[in-house]
Formats: C-alpha cells, structure tokens, sequence
C-alpha cells in the first residue's frame, strides 16, 4: 500500500478541483497550498472519494517539476488505483513520468562516467550527492545537471505508482510495457537502483502463445500464458495444466498450490504453501532455464516462444505464493499437437535427432 490510512479530514472532491484551477491559474501560492492539502486529503478519503479523484489527480502530473512533486502526485494516483480508480485512465501520466525518469537517471550515468575517471564509480542515489561539484560534471546547464541528479536520486519513488497501474490492466501492460522495459533494465543493470519489481511487471506476457515440448513422451502442447510473474508460477501452471491434465506423467501441485498461483482474489500474506518442480525448464538449445527467471526469457523460435520440458535433475521445492499479490496467473492447454507437428518442433531444437525424434 502506497500511503496508510488516517482519519478522515479534508474533502477531497473538493481539494481536487482547487488544485486543478490552481494549476490552470499558474497560480503558485495557491498551488503549493492546494498540492499539500491534495496529498493529505488522498490519505484520509474514503475509497469511493478516491475512485473519482484518481484520474484527475494523475491528469495533472506532467503540470509538476519531474522531480519532487510529481513522483508524489503519481503515489497519490496510484493510491487511489489502489483503491479502485482505473488503472487505465491514470496510466499514461503515471508511465510517462516514469519513462522520463528512466531515461533521466540514464543520462545522468552516461554523463557522470563519461567525466570521470576508469575507476570512478557511479554514487549511491541520495541527495547528498548533488552539490556544486557534482553538478559541474554533468554539463554547463545547471539546471538540466539538477534535474538529471534528481532523477537518479528519485526513480525508485515512481515504482509503488508503476506497479499499481501495471498490476491491475493488462491492457496497461500492453500499451506501455515494451516501451519502458528496456530503460529499466538498462538502469538496473547498472547495480544503483532496485527495480526488480517494476522490471518484472513490465516483463508480464498476457495471452502468449507458448510452444511446449515434453522430452520423455516426444509430446507436444500449445498453451496460452498470462500474468505470470515468474517461471515458479510458471513450473506450478504447466505441471498443473500437463500434469494434472492427465497429458504426462509426474505429480501435480497440490490445489492450494494452483489457488494460490491463479486466484483473481489478492493474495493476503505469505503461506507454508509448498510446490515440488516437476520439470527441468529448458531452452531449445539445451540451456536450463531457471524457476528464477522470466517467461519473456524464454527463446522464440519461428514466431513462437518454445520450451522443453525433461525430467527434473534433482528433487526442488519453492513457496507455492506467486511474485505479484494483485497479479493472478493463467495457463490454458489450448491444443495438442499432432505427433508430425510435435516431431517438427522437436527438429528446431537441439534435443531432436535426424528424424525430428527427441534423444
């Protein structure tokens, strides 16, 4: 959650529309009395004063500074997703300003090594680091210097609003994900700044094909994934869906297991839910593919992303709760396949002999 909850105070169907005609006034004052009295009152408003407010909150983000107080407007946006606003309609300011962030605290490391020396090492995001030396390293502007250091020192802070949009929509997802998921995995590669947790929403795959190919029984499946968090989700979905299905042999994940990787309801804390793998995750290639990882990281091979399931090397366990709380998982065994068209696939891998059949 965003914010805690306080006694009620301030009306925000009130506040908001002060805020909108300060903003529309240029009015600064009034502003700054308006945005405090904003964020306070999304604190103390009931859920219903929320839901109508959300939208008009996250309308008027790019009105603000980059930094400071627009990644507080965006918290206060997306706590009212929280609470029940659309995640669509407060989406494109939210992501927006993430983007621009994003690209922000990138510019800002390619501009601080560029003027330092091979071992001069990119700082810890905290304020501290922005003073009159610091800014001077980053260009002749000082204000775009104090931008671009703000920027490194806040992009975290637009993670709690991402996620409560990118959670909630897939259709959100759709729109905004492949645009902003490469700059976040530039940034975070770079070791200053944890943004697993934006980075794994924005690798969410809904309604995916995926090519499934079981090397013991040389059978193949074609199931439709969405909302996986990760491929421990994603081991509990398929042995749930083949094995339980009936369609290879192993043993399933236990309901509770199932119910916990796919219930639309939020999930409320963590269980002693235990799921035992019944694969070995393979790319075509023969490289294990790890519980740990993504099903975006899975290789796509003619068009479509294509697994090998063998048998498991050793026996492996993992909490059966799922990466995403609010984020429920699908997987749906859409269509067998032929044991010519199995044998094809099986060929594009490097499991396949000369005749199309696994070894």
């Amino acid at each position: 959650m965003i914010f805690k909850r306080k006694q009620k105070a301030a009306d925000l169907g009130t506040v908001v529309p002060e805020l909108e005609e300060a903003v529309a006034a240029r009015d600064g004052a009034r502003t700054e009395r308006a945005f405090t009295a904003a964020i306070n009152s999304v604190q103390q408003a009931t859920d219903a004063e929320r839901v109508l407010a959300g939208p008009r909150l996250a309308a008027l983000i790019p009105a603000f500074p980059p930094t400071g107080p627009r990644p507080l407007l965006a918290m206060a946006a997306g706590f009212c997703v929280e609470s029940g606003a659309d995640p669509v309609a407060c989406a494109e300011p939210i992501l927006g300003g993430v983007h621009q962030d994003l690209l922000d605290a990138l510019e800002f490391a390619r501009r601080w090594t560029a003027a330092g020396g091979a071992e001069d090492e990119l700082p810890e995001p905290d304020e501290k680091i922005i003073d009159d030396a610091s800014a001077a390293r980053l260009g002749e502007d000082a204000h775009e210097a104090t931008r671009l250091a703000l920027a490194w020192c806040s992009v975290e802070e637009w993670q709690p609003p991402a996620l409560a949009v990118l959670c909630r929509s897939a259709e959100v997802r759709g729109r905004y994900a492949s645009t902003l998921l490469p700059a976040c995995r530039e940034l975070a590669a770079l070791e200053r700044h944890d943004l697993k947790c934006l980075a794994y929403a924005l690798a969410v795959l809904d309604d995916e094909p995926l090519v499934v190919l079981h090397r013991p029984t040389g059978t193949g499946f074609e199931v439709r994934i969405g909302g996986i968090g990760d491929n421990f989700q994603l081991h509990t979905l398929l042995a749930h869906v083949l094995v339980g299905g009936g369609h290879v042999p192993g043993t399933a994940p236990s309901a509770e297991s199932v119910r916990l990787a796919t219930d639309p309801a939020p999930a409320r804390g963590r269980t002693d839910a235990v799921v035992i793998g019944a694969f070995e995750l393979l790319a075509p290639n023969g490289e294990r593919i790890w519980n740990e990882g993504l099903p975006d990281g899975i290789p796509v091979v003619e068009g479509r992303r294509l697994l090998v399931l063998d048998e498991p090397a050793y026996q492996r366990g993992w909490n059966a709760d799922r990466f995403f709380p609010l984020l429920p998982g699908t997987a749906e065994l859409t269509r067998i396949l032929p044991a010519d068209e199995a044998r094809t696939w099986f060929a594009r891998t490097s499991f396949g002999n000369g005749n199309g059949e696994p070894s």
